[in-house]
């Protein structure tokens, strides 16, 4: 029996801006026929026909899922492909990480789209549990399955011309695939030398004005909107005029945040802001399709019969998805079943005791003695990657015996961070403000880009307790307050779990819960917290080797 079926419905043309009543036929995976029909009246529950919405830019790994997980919860929101960056999972196991999310991808109905990881490990200032040469990196984008070169966050080497990065990208070139950048607040002639060197994407961008700088300078702009970093409302606008350069990312996203909604969220925000609706779609449907060479169907005769049913073009309702002609998702739940993936991880630390947390006051004095009396603090910001630098007096911390401590009155906190590769290296240390706790702590193995152990708390033995937990089920994120705990375990890389995606959904849901509970205000505690080590965004951040000026791009 052949797989063939037709459909009627309204036909989104994005090129042509054209909106036609259709019949349109779907014979063994592609698009046999579109025929137009009459315009009938009666005909006002037909669908809208359209392309797949694509995520130009997203890490896997902070769904917590494994890739065929993903894409059961995405396509019910009209998701048919990906442009991964497995980044998180390469910094922990390097290529055999990636060649992990590779074959659990092709498990599933689904298109990903793997870029080769540019920056493993992400800078010389932290401890990774792999590296991948300028060799390695060309071995990656010798696959088919790998379309591009990842996020190029060493913009210094690339200005400063390092062979290393300037080897990778050429390799990019050689063969034909385009390069993603990552320069958060680069402008003017410094970005025009970073695109120069054959970068041709950014999501890094917070404001319009250095949106448009790059623009200018021949950029394609991703807008992102994730579960920590949201940018879309200072960006949307670039819609209007430069529908043609911007697409649509989340880059990170929980997976609570996933079971909610996907890229469909974006385009009905963007057209509630006044967007025109066509220019929406193209940044949602097409252009990373174009960018990237994707194998998506554009809903033209001889195309992979990639493409979603929408009930209108407001709120984008998704009625159903299918891929390569097969129905994945009803618009209610997910039709593509469920796998039981391999565990891959790499974990060698010690166990931790509140004693080796503990932060004396002369040990501190001795690494600033000209500034005595003052302590640098970061200050987390929620909803944004970067991050500020406080300078505070050391009275707004407490001590006790001779030991720096937080003070959880003035939302000033303890932050720490354990290297996971090695077991007799030492802790790092730190306050952190608006985390907002006013009793325990929250650990996670989740910590970009390296991925050691974090954690924050209003004591050392909370602190200890979280670090356990995650420690004993050899990743994971934890939460412990007065009289109680709970643990989400990631075994795979100390990142993703084996589970069912809306079991971790609502598992993660409940840790979220619980954080805030405890007094946190961040709209993602843990999320926020695991940007905390990301030592390529601006401006204070903390890695397993110490505290980390964004800025000057130095340890301090």
């Amino acid at each position: 029996m052949k797989n063939e079926f037709t459909l009627r419905g309204r036909l989104v043309d994005i090129p042509r801006q054209t909106i036609t009543r259709v019949a349109l036929t779907v014979y063994e995976g592609k698009i046999a026929r579109v025929e137009p029909l009459e315009e009938n009246p009666a005909a006002t529950g037909e669908p809208f026909i359209c392309p797949g919405f694509v995520d130009a830019h997203v890490h896997i790994e902070s769904s917590m899922l494994v890739p065929s997980e993903f894409a059961r919860l995405a396509v019910v929101h009209g998701t048919v492909a990906t442009v991964s960056d497995p980044h998180e999972i390469a910094n922990v196991c390097g290529l055999e990480g990636v060649n992990y999310m590779i074959a659990n991808g092709r498990q599933v109905p689904f298109t990903f789209c793997f870029g080769a990881p540019s920056c493993v490990p992400a800078t010389v200032f932290e401890t990774a549990g792999a590296t991948l040469s300028p060799r390695d990196v060309e071995t990656l984008l010798e696959k088919p399955e790998i379309g591009y070169l990842s996020e190029m966050m060493n913009f210094p080497g690339v200005l400063a011309g390092d062979p290393d990065v300037l080897a990778k990208i050429a390799s990019a070139h050689r063969l034909g695939k385009p390069v993603d950048g990552h320069a958060p607040g680069l402008r003017g002639e410094a970005v025009k030398a970073y695109i120069d060197a054959g970068i041709s994407t950014d999501h890094e961008c917070f404001t319009m004005d250095e949106a448009l700088d790059k623009l200018r300078a021949g950029m394609h702009i991703l807008i992102r909107e994730g579960s920590a970093a949201r940018n879309f409302d200072a960006l949307v606008g670039l819609l209007k005029d430069h529908a043609d350069k911007v697409m649509f990312c989340s880059d990170d996203k929980h997976p609570d945040s996933l079971v909610e909604g996907h890229i469909n969220q974006l385009c009905a925000r963007a057209v509630a802001a006044g967007m025109p609706v066509f220019h929406v779609l193209r940044a949602a449907c097409v252009n990373p399709v174009t960018h990237y060479r994707l194998a998506i169907g554009q809903l033209r005769e001889g195309d992979p019969a990639d493409f979603i049913l929408l009930d209108d073009l407001k709120d984008f309702h998704v009625r159903a998805t299918y891929i390569r002609g097969e129905q994945v998702s009803d618009g209610a739940k997910t039709l593509i079943e469920s796998t039981t993936p391999d565990l891959i991880n790499k974990f060698q630390t010690r166990s931790i005791q509140p004693e080796d947390l503990r932060y004396p006051l002369h040990k501190w004095g001795e690494s600033e003695p000209e500034n005595f009396e003052q302590v640098r603090v970061i200050e987390a910001l929620d909803g944004q990657l970067i991050t500020n630098r406080l300078d505070l007096p050391l009275t707004d911390l407490r001590i006790h015996d001779n030991v720096l401590e937080g003070n959880p009155e003035k939302d000033i906190l303890k932050m720490v961070v354990v290297n996971r590769y090695q077991r007799d290296a030492p802790v790092a240390k730190a306050f952190v403000k608006n985390f907002g706790l006013r009793a325990g702590a929250i650990a996670s193995t989740v910590a970009h880009d390296s991925h050691n152990i974090i954690a924050v708390g209003t004591s050392d033995e909370y602190l200890a307790e979280a670090i356990r937990l995650v420690i004993d089920s050899q990743g994971g994120i934890s939460c412990v307050v007065p009289r109680s705990s709970r643990l989400l375990p990631l075994p795979i890389a100390g990142l993703m779990s084996p589970l069912d995606g809306y079991e971790v959904a609502r598992a993660y849901t409940a840790l979220d819960q619980m954080a805030k509970d405890a007094g946190s205000r961040l709209s993602a505690p843990f999320m926020t917290l695991s940007f905390m080590a990301l030592l390529v965004i601006p401006h204070l951040k903390l890695s397993d080797k110490g505290l980390f000026d964004g800025d000057t791009f130095t340890l301090i």
